[in-house]
């Protein structure tokens, strides 16, 4: 299939467009820059750039793409500086992610697959007192409710997300690396609560899952493995092959701020995925420990 990864150059649409590369699939990415990161296999792949906040992507542009991945969803790292945080989520979550999906609908695509937030689906409690979350449900009903006969819309709404692409920088995965060796002076605790964690990989194979079986107008609750953030700090310095154990406090941590906890610190969110869906969507679990081995492996 003819497949276009919206925000492909993103650590998870690039995971995602490189799996369905793979599979053989004919993929285009985009981006709001000029072309693919340099040093990455990401340059093999079609390129066509543009902001989907901006509505760039008319049907003309998206006429000819079988099937499209929408991984670039906003959220608090994407609001420019000096925006008020609230509405540009507002216009990119609730307004310009659906138009998206119109447009897409009005070019002949036949499936797509809108990568969201579990947050809705998991903590649905935590909706009503946080703008972020619920802009990324309202871009996973707006995203659904564009589906029509012969357009197919399905969403696939992840966790905490670990995992690498090879070559890509990440400002998230290699301070904790740095961290777990000693090259950054942060005393050696993990702050209390914990969350649902889900690889790369298994998010990419789901996502491939969603577009070859995944029910029109459904959206799918995926993850792995529920960790504390202590057990998840640790897999970091078990990988760099440190002997630190470290101790669980209730104080926030530089590398985990209270801001990226939206359930609060000390709260844990908790869930199974549906074991029929998993099957359905064809993702592995388990998958966590090895995917923190090859962070450790690319940072280190």
């Amino acid at each position: 299939m003819k497949i276009l990864v919206v925000g492909g150059t993103g650590a998870l649409g690039a995971h995602a467009a490189l799996h369905l590369a793979a599979q053989s699939h004919d993929v285009t990415i985009t981006g709001r820059g000029t072309g693919a990161p340099d040093g990455t296999l990401l340059t093999t792949l079609g390129f066509l750039q543009g902001d989907y906040v901006a509505g760039d992507f008319t049907p003309d542009r998206l006429r000819g793409f079988d099937w499209v991945v929408f991984a670039a969803g906003n959220d608090p790292r994407h609001v420019p500086q000096g925006e008020d945080f609230g509405a540009w989520l507002h216009k990119a979550n609730h307004v310009a992610l659906p138009a998206f999906f119109a447009a897409a609908r009005e070019a002949g695509v036949a499936r797509a697959v809108q990568l969201g937030s579990f947050y809705p689906q998991a903590a649905p409690e935590l909706v009503a007192g946080n703008v972020y979350i619920q802009s990324r449900l309202a871009a996973c009903e707006g995203a659904r409710a564009e589906g029509a006969p012969g357009f197919d819309v399905v969403s696939v709404n992840a966790p905490f997300m670990v995992g690498t692409v090879p070559g890509l920088p990440s400002a998230i995965f290699d301070p904790y690396v740095q961290w777990a060796k000693g090259n950054i002076p942060i005393p050696f605790y993990a702050p209390t609560g914990g969350t649902n964690f889900m690889s790369f990989r298994s998010l990419s194979e789901a996502i491939e899952g969603a577009l070859l079986r995944g029910e029109p107008g459904k959206a799918y609750l995926v993850g792995d493995e529920n960790l504390t953030f202590c057990e998840y700090f640790q897999l970091f310095f078990d990988a760099v092959g440190s002997d630190v154990v470290l101790e669980e406090r209730d104080e926030e941590l530089p590398l985990l701020p209270d801001v990226a906890i939206p359930q609060g610190r000390g709260n844990t969110i908790s869930y199974e995925p549906d074991a029929g869906e998993t099957a359905l969507l064809g993702y592995r679990r388990g998958d966590v420990a090895e995917a923190v081995a090859e962070i450790a492996k690319q940072f280190g």
